[in-house]
Formats: C-alpha cells, sequence, structure tokens
C-alpha cells in the first residue's frame, strides 16, 4: 500500500504522574528531514525519538511536537535542614536560660529561621521517561500513517485511472500512425502528377518514398516501451514498499516516448493525442510529489 507524505497523528500518555502528549504532522519533501521539537531539559532525548521515526518514515519533512506536563506531579520534596535547626533550638534555649525567658516554642516558631526548611525537586527516572515518551510517539506515528495510507489509497486510484487513459492514448496513437502514412502516399501521388502534368507516374518512386516516410514516423518501438512503463508502474501501486522517488523516474521516461512520438508524428490528430497524453502524465507527476 503506498502513503502519502501528508498527515498527522497525535497521541497521549503518562510516564508516573507526568503528563505526555505527542503530535506528528508530515508534508512533502525530497527526502526525511524530521524536526523534534519539546522542552530543552529533555534534548537528550532527541536522537532515540528520530530513530523511531525513521522505523515509520523514509521520506517527508516530519515535525515532532513533544509536551510533558508536570502540573499534576507531586515532584516536589520539602526536606528538614536538620543540623541547623538542632543548632537553632540549641541556642534559643540557651537565651532563655541566660536571661530568664521561657523556652517554649513550636516547630512554626522554628520554621520561621531561614534555610531550616528546603523545598527540592525529586528526581526524575529520565530512563523511564524517554522509554515512555517513545511508547507515545509510536502510538502517534501509528495514527500518523493510517491518515497518510487513506490519502496514498486515493493517489493510488487517480493514478490507476490516468495510467488508463494513457493507454487508451497509445491505442490510438498506433491507430492513427498508419493512417499517416497512406495520407502521405496519397498527397504525394497527387503532387508528382500535378508536378509532372501526367496521369501515370512512376509507383515505384512513391512506393520508395512512402518506405521511407513510414519508417521515419514509425512509432513502433515508442509505443512498447511506452506500454512496458504502465505495466511497471501498475506494479508500483500494488508495492508496499516506499515507490514516489520511482515514480518521479519513470514519469521522466513517459515524457520522452511521448515527446518522440511528437516529434514523428506530423498529423493534427496526432498531435492532439500526444498533448492528451502529456497532459495526464504531467498530473501523475503531480501526484507522484505527495507520495513517499
Amino acid at each position: 500500500m503506498i502513503k502519502s507524505m501528508t498527515g498527522y497523528g497525535g497521541a497521549k500518555g503518562t510516564s508516573g504522574k507526568l503528563g505526555i502528549s505527542v503530535e506528528v504532522k508530515g508534508v512533502n519533501n525530497r527526502h526525511l528531514d524530521c524536526t523534534i521539537k519539546m522542552p530543552r531539559i529533555f534534548a537528550s532525548f532527541e536522537d532515540s525519538l528520530k530513530s523511531r521515526v525513521q522505523k515509520f518514515i523514509s521520506r517527508g519533512k516530519v515535525d515532532v511536537f513533544v509536551t510533558v506536563d508536570s502540573s499534576s506531579a507531586d515532584d516536589v520534596e520539602i526536606k528538614l535542614n536538620r543540623p541547623l535547626a538542632e543548632a537553632y533550638i540549641s541556642v534559643l534555649r540557651d537565651m532563655a536560660e541566660q536571661y530568664g525567658l521561657s523556652d517554649k516554642f513550636s516547630a512554626i516558631d522554628l520554621t520561621r529561621f531561614p534555610d531550616v526548611l528546603k523545598a527540592e525537586k525529586r528526581e526524575t527516572d529520565t530512563e523511564q521517561l524517554c522509554a515512555d515518551i517513545s511508547s507515545v510517539l509510536e502510538e502517534a506515528l501509528a495514527g500518523f500513517n493510517d491518515m497518510r495510507a487513506r490519502e496514498g489509497e486515493r493517489l493510488r486510484g487517480d493514478i490507476a485511472m490516468r495510467l488508463e487513459l494513457i493507454e487508451k492514448l497509445t491505442d490510438a496513437a498506433e491507430e492513427i500512425s498508419p493512417k499517416s502514412v497512406t495520407e502521405y502516399r496519397r498527397k504525394l501521388e497527387a503532387r508528382m502528377q500535378e508536378v509532372l502534368q501526367q496521369a501515370d507516374v512512376d509507383e515505384s518512386r512513391i512506393l520508395t518514398e512512402a518506405a521511407i516516410f513510414a519508417d521515419r514516423v514509425a512509432i513502433n518501438e515508442e509505443t512498447v516501451r511506452l506500454r512496458s512503463h504502465i505495466g511497471q508502474l501498475r506494479g508500483m501501486l500494488a508495492s508496499d514498499e516506499p515507490i514516489g522517488r520511482k515514480i518521479d523516474f519513470l514519469v521522466q521516461e513517459f515524457n520522452r516516448e511521448a515527446n518522440t512520438i511528437g516529434s514523428k508524428g506530423n498529423d493534427a490528430q496526432m498531435s492532439r493525442v500526444v498533448v492528451d497524453m502529456k497532459a495526464e502524465i504531467e498530473k501523475i507527476r503531480e501526484q507522484a510529489q505527495n507520495i513517499e
């Protein structure tokens, strides 16, 4: 099944009490260009995430957006500076004894002194977080690929339809080619009669000229190759592998044969067929720009 390079996929998950959100967006590009956009503190995960993307995608401009939400996480821990608290208590008791003061004070009173309590951020298990982000990314990539496959199926159908049209136009070109030789012989005979002013002209001369003309305008080789290219492209459309670049190359071959048929044909009807053929080839080329 062929895939488009354009698509979107999103997924959400968790890592402990951290919320994870991943979005994947893709557009056309000649090669794979992947950009990971995530909080700077997780920049060390980038290479790992890119390698995951490369398993799913071979071509296109892909942007991955990673959001980590810690708003619901209890990742802050309050610690008691025990040596400092004991030093404050000792000093307060000495002051109370020396000056005859009450030594009654509460824990709340003690917390008013600087640095007795300290808030610290709990350490994050980065390995586990990276694994969890990767898991959510793969889910987003699966959705992204599903959308690309649906669009790819539409592109496949459109290209297959245009191949049928090109095949019919090839049939038409093959029918027109012998008629143009017959018409050329008729005109040549009439012209020679007019120039030589006689009813009977040299038949062998006409046959020779007609044979030379027929050889010059013969399109058998071009139509055989054109049908071969049509068969090749149909085979590609049934493939599960990325075929965008191959179609790019094959379309050039389509154009080469169409141009040669056009240059050989000196008939208005043939010219119209070639113009229609090239229009369909160009539409296939445009569609191929969207295929991975």
